[in-house]
């Protein structure tokens, strides 16, 4: 019996279906690269924009001939576009899917292949708990001994409800996992060769603010620094309400919690700011982000940035490519705003700034921050930086340095897996190149 995944959108999705692959598994799955031999179909699924959930429509909708050639094939839509609430509305639009499964859920597919065995399972943390074996999360055969970096997702969905974001509707509620699960999760990873992981949440920094007297990030973190075997620490997506003195401190004494920051700004001008209802004014983000980088030297700052939010004026615009200027951040996720169904933006708000001026200010943008950049990257030439690689890509090994940034090694010698001292030969605005010092040895953590 084989199984195929195809998976689009955010990390969290690619958490999601690591997972359901580790769970298909279990029940003695293996998988496959291609659809046509696959006995079972998973597809993880995006609507973050309406262009992503088009595709997803268009992915599940080529599926029909297969499923009509091999009536006994499974088909498990999953994700965003099926959401918390929307399987009915989808089961009479696509009547070929098998099983419609929430986000961050494996439950509805287990069940249905178990033939309902397994219909005690309430929740995505009872069907992961039920499917440890040994009382380990196993990654998938494929990804055994080569993953090195992985995903951890510590808060599913999202309650904040910015009036741009379709996640909490699709998502639901913010709900934190409990910390043992967490790290046992962890310790799992660490023993499977994992020497990376990334913590994940709609807003990560929210973790344990749904549990009374609930369990904070910058105390998750602590305690996660303590497992045997990971090397690095790290978490996305923050929110500047929540980013404390206590989680900045954490970062800067805890050596495996790496320095870069995910902390989405969304716009530069207050009155965009309120309108998106994010709850902080760019003069806010301008003095967090300044202590940041006091607290934390040379530390690395990503945020994200929409640009044509409705009623968005040249000014207020202007306003935004001066954030970004002033503050010369390492990565900008940029973006044009577009009208998602169900989100408070579509139903009050007008989409009043055209296409071509929205393209004109991601552009705009999209050159400052290649400037910005590519000379913070500069400084690195000559230096020695340490790179966690991962694997090879084209003839050359990549990895990552503390801050996150993308570099690319030429070696004879396995490299993955492995922490090395590089010093940086090469510079450019999205990645560097290196060389590893002839007489460092190679070594395994």
């Amino acid at each position: 019996m084989k199984y195929h995944i195809w998976t689009e959108g955010c990390q969290m999705n690619v958490a999601d279906s690591q997972r359901v692959g580790a769970s298909l598994e279990h029940l003695g799955y293996t998988f496959t690269d291609t659809a046509e031999e696959a006995d079972v179909i998973v597809l993880n699924t995006c609507v973050v924009r309406q262009s992503a959930e088009d595709k997803a429509i268009g992915r599940v909708s080529s599926l029909a001939p297969l499923k009509k050639k091999n009536p006994n094939l499974v088909i498990n839509l999953m994700g965003c576009l099926v959401g918390v609430r929307g399987a009915e509305k989808l089961k009479a639009r696509l009547p070929y899917v098998d099983v419609f499964s929430p986000p961050s859920d494996p439950g509805p597919l287990i069940s249905h292949l178990t033939q309902g065995e397994i219909r005690s399972l309430e929740d995505a943390e009872t069907t992961r708990r039920f499917l440890m074996m040994d009382e380990e999360l196993k990654l998938p055969v494929a990804e055994q001994g080569k993953t090195i970096s992985v995903h951890v997702p510590i808060v599913y969905g999202c309650s904040h409800a910015c009036t741009f974001c379709i996640i909490p509707y699709k998502r639901g509620v913010e709900r934190s996992r409990p910390v043992g699960d967490i790290v046992g999760e962890i310790r799992s990873l660490a023993k499977q060769g994992v020497k990376e992981i990334t913590l994940l949440g709609q807003i990560v920094d929210r973790y344990g603010k749904d549990i009374p007297d609930g369990p904070s990030l910058a105390a998750l973190l602590r305690i996660i620094h303590e497992v045997e075997g990971i090397e690095r620490i790290r978490f996305l997506t923050s929110h500047p309400n929540y980013f404390d003195d206590d989680l900045i401190q954490a970062i800067a004494k805890l050596p495996r919690v790496m320095p870069h920051i995910e902390l989405p700004i969304q716009a530069g001008d207050d009155e965009v700011l309120a309108n998106m209802k994010r709850g902080y004014t760019q003069q806010d983000y301008r003095n967090l982000v300044a202590k940041i980088r006091r607290e934390i030297p040379g530390c690395s700052i990503a945020t994200d940035i929409i640009v044509g939010f409705p009623g968005e004026t040249e000014q207020q615009f202007m306003r935004t490519y001066q954030v970004l200027a002033d503050l010369r951040l390492d990565v900008a996720h940029l973006a044009r705003y577009s009208v998602r169904e169900g989100t408070v933006a579509t139903r009050r708000m007008v989409d009043d700034v055209p296409e071509e001026e929205k393209m004109r200010r991601f552009r705009m943008l999209e050159d400052l921050q290649e400037q910005v950049v590519g000379e913070i990257n500069q400084q690195y030439l000559g230096q020695q930086v340490e790179v966690l690689f991962e694997e090879k890509v084209k003839g050359r090994w990549r990895g990552r340095t503390p801050t996150n940034k993308l570099v690319f090694v030429e070696s004879e010698q396995d490299l993955r897996g492995k922490l090395l001292p590089v010093t940086v030969t090469w510079a450019g605005p999205w990645s560097m190149q290196g060389t590893i010092p002839q007489q460092q040895p190679v070594f395994l953590l």
